[in-house]
């Protein structure tokens, strides 16, 4: 069922010159999965800001699917620049307006999260910018009960939330997700804009520095073993003791979900391990994917009943409604309105943090915390509200430890983690260091605000170029979010080890690159510039670098001096190639 509503606002809205968008002024509609019913909604507007709100005024519930807040016409050109957000965080839109284009996954080939057939879908926010433009921003600034979409067609663009048919009462109201819709001529300053109105809906979790440390999923996967983590642990005191965080990943576990037992094939106690790790003088670190469990598993076998349950009151397995997971699925998704799940996950993580002296989790898997397609024990509860719940009993037990989010829900994830992965996962081919890189850095506007992003591993083992090695070194230095090494540092070579010393400690500020282009970025430091310069190409090039201050010239990576320059300066790149310029 389908209606439209007029909408009122208090105040008017002067447009901008150049090609824009006719937000205020578009039409809603409401749609319902029940015909009849007597729905209004209205809203305030403050200038940029609208909160709408729905109200029942009627005399019976009413299941609502979902409210388009506007329903925009428009004519902006075909080539218009495109970027958009997911819900999932291993999916991004660039592109353009008539040719988008996915940085990661496709969230309906690959998840199979429901989307109309004849749109594509970008979550949470967007950013349009015409040839000679000035650039809009769409976005939903709160994410606490419902998921804010944007539908684009041809020549139109609908604002919805997604109400996952929940019955509104008669005479009930509910308070919708705040939305900003804002344009000017920096696009930096329109994505600070959303960030600080993000935070101020939800404050953010704050930890002083991004960390740095170890990981042992990039150079021993799941058959990671005690004395994997040891030899390692010898080796970062010896040459790297900056790395502060040893993290043990996924693969110590018998089982996805029985995350306080040991797997026979790790060799050794975790607890042991991680109480050498503090012994040495560094934070222990752990992984865990809280809201997942594989049928054998201890706990899914003792508690089916606290999954998210299947139409016929079974819990739903992942491949019925989405990805079934990476490794040893389908897996069960915990559904995390259920008190005694609330109960579980504070439990789990109360243990790590005050009897394992866990410091730094990493939590992967997040997603499925907030899988659609089930039910949950709470009826009047969404997805939305599962997850947040289930991550509002993680932070209870695990105290003052960092949290990581890692395939995560992005906008349902604000205020409640500490750091956010940036990008999918790297591999040592050009391929993927290219794709990350340009992934993450799209989302540096969310560095230091929102979150420390993490922009994935530093991997700098194996026999590729040393020109592409300096690339992928040179973005992680451009994210300013964490640097965990991701290689196995009782082998690796002295030069390589060299490099990874350079990006520490993390500087803690994103880079600020013009355009879309990603090939220069500034990093202002107090005593110090950088310039993070990137050749994307198959061809050598010589890349104008436009100097914020004069200063001495040199190379991070070679340890070249350029001397003193003012103004700008030429840098030749080789293909695949990036540098750090560092500005005295």
């Amino acid at each position: 069922m389908i209606r439209q509503t007029a909408i009122l606002f208090s105040c008017a809205f002067a447009l901008n010159a150049g090609p824009a968008l006719d937000v205020w002024s578009a039409k809603s509609d409401i749609r319902t999965v029940e015909p009849g019913g007597a729905l209004k909604l209205t809203g305030e507007r403050s200038g940029d800001l609208y909160r709408p709100r729905l109200t029942n005024t009627g005399t019976t519930p009413i299941h609502v699917r979902e409210v388009a807040l506007f329903r925009i016409a428009h004519d902006l050109p075909d080539d218009t620049a495109l970027y958009g957000e997911s819900f999932q965080m291993l999916s991004q839109t660039a592109g353009t307006l008539a040719k988008p284009v996915n940085l990661g996954y496709d969230e309906l080939a690959h998840y199979k999260i429901p989307q109309p057939a004849d749109a594509k879908v970008v979550t949470g926010m967007m950013t349009l910018t015409p040839p000679g433009g000035q650039t809009m921003l769409l976005g939903f600034t709160s994410c606490r009960r419902f998921n804010g979409r944007f539908y684009l067609r041809p020549k139109s663009i609908e604002v919805v939330l997604d109400i996952e048919g929940l019955a509104l009462a008669p005479g009930e109201t509910w308070d919708l997700e705040e939305f900003l819709y804002t344009i000017g001529p920096n696009r930096t300053a329109l994505l600070a804009k959303l960030a600080d109105r993000i935070d101020q809906n939800h404050p953010p979790l704050r930890f002083e520095h991004p960390p740095a440390g170890w990981c042992s999923w990039y150079c021993f996967g799941a058959r990671v073993t005690a004395k994997n983590v040891m030899d390692n642990l010898a080796a970062i005191a010896k040459d790297a003791p900056q790395l502060k965080y040893v993290q043990l990943d996924d693969g110590y576990q018998p089982a996805m979900g029985d995350w306080l037992e040991t797997g026979k094939a790790f060799g050794g106690d975790v607890q042991g391990v991680l109480q050498a790790i503090r012994k040495q003088g560094f934070e222990p670190a752990i992984w865990v994917a809280p809201f997942i469990a594989e049928a054998g598993s201890h706990l899914f076998q003792q508690h089916p009943d606290w999954f998210m349950q299947a139409d016929d009151g079974k819990p739903l397995a992942a491949d019925k409604v989405t990805f079934q997971g990476w490794r040893r699925g389908p897996w069960y998704a915990l559904d995390g309105t259920h008190p005694e799940v609330q109960k579980h996950l504070e439990s789990v993580f109360r243990i790590m943090r005050q009897e394992w002296g866990v410091t730094y989790f990493k939590l992967d898997a997040n997603f499925w915390g907030a899988m659609h397609g089930g039910r949950l024990y709470d009826p009047h509860a969404t997805r939305i509200e599962a997850y947040r719940r289930g991550m509002e009993a993680v932070l209870r037990g695990a105290g003052d430890s960092f949290i990581l989010g890692c395939n995560h829900p992005i906008w349902p994830s604000f205020g409640l983690i500490h750091g956010s992965r940036s990008s999918g996962d790297i591999r040592r081919t050009w391929d993927t260091f290219q794709k990350v890189a340009r992934q993450g850095l799209n989302r540096n506007w969310q560095n230091g605000r929102l979150w420390w992003n993490d922009p994935d591993a530093v991997t700098l083992s194996g026999a590729m170029p040393d020109d592409e090695y300096r690339f992928h070194a040179t973005a992680i230095m451009a994210s300013g979010g964490l640097v965990l090494s991701g290689d196995d540092l009782s082998t690796l070579p002295p030069d390589r080890l060299a490099t990874l010393k350079k990006l520490l400690p993390p500087t803690g500020i994103a880079a600020e690159f013009e355009g879309e282009a990603l090939r220069v970025g500034v990093v202002h430091l107090k005593d110090r510039t950088l310039l993070c310069v990137l050749n994307w190409g198959q061809e050598p090039e010589k890349i104008p670098v436009k100097l914020p201050r004069g200063g001495r010239v040199t190379d991070l990576w070679s340890g070249h001096d350029y001397g003193a320059h003012r103004g700008t300066m030429e840098v030749t790149l080789k293909p695949h190639e990036g540098t750090v310029l560092v500005v005295r």
